[in-house]
């Protein structure tokens, strides 16, 4: 595969272009990893507004009527619904994993299982969090690419 960059005049808009024989599992992988880095999220934390990339995200979890962003050492508080966030990120390898929990696939490091059809997922910074017995099939369907 060659990889060519061209440098587009000031007032033009960007894009990415991608020739290839065949859009196969690398050609995807290519377009989510794209995906992933362009666009944001809008959050709160300590009460100062934040706009967070994508690609820093690890998971978003619902507790108690609210919404926390995690990323590698740090949690944000946005307005936004779970579904909405599901909605919004399902073509950018982000998934949902359980009732409460939409994680950032390219940020797991591993899979194993655990108890009750359930599987551990532990992520990049180490942390863990668990795939529910309705999501496993999937997940590991997305993984496989």
């Amino acid at each position: 595969m060659e990889i060519k960059v061209k440098e587009i005049q000031n007032d033009q808009t960007e894009y990415i272009e991608i020739g290839c024989h065949k859009r196969d599992s690398k050609v995807e992988e290519i377009i989510r990893f794209v995906k992933l880095h362009q666009g944001s999220i809008e959050a709160t934390r300590e009460e100062k507004q934040y706009q967070i990339p994508l690609s820093e995200i690890y998971y978003i979890e619902a507790v108690d009527d609210k919404t926390f962003i995690y990323l590698g050492k740090n949690c944000y508080e946005s307005r936004k619904r779970l579904y909405e966030f599901e909605e919004l990120l399902s073509d950018r390898s982000f998934a949902r994993i359980s009732k409460s929990v939409v994680v950032n696939l390219m940020k797991i490091s591993s899979i194993k299982p655990a108890l009750n059809g359930r599987f551990l997922c532990q992520l990049k910074n180490n942390e863990n969090v668990i795939i529910s017995r309705k999501y496993v099939s999937e997940i590991k369907e997305r993984l496989r690419g």
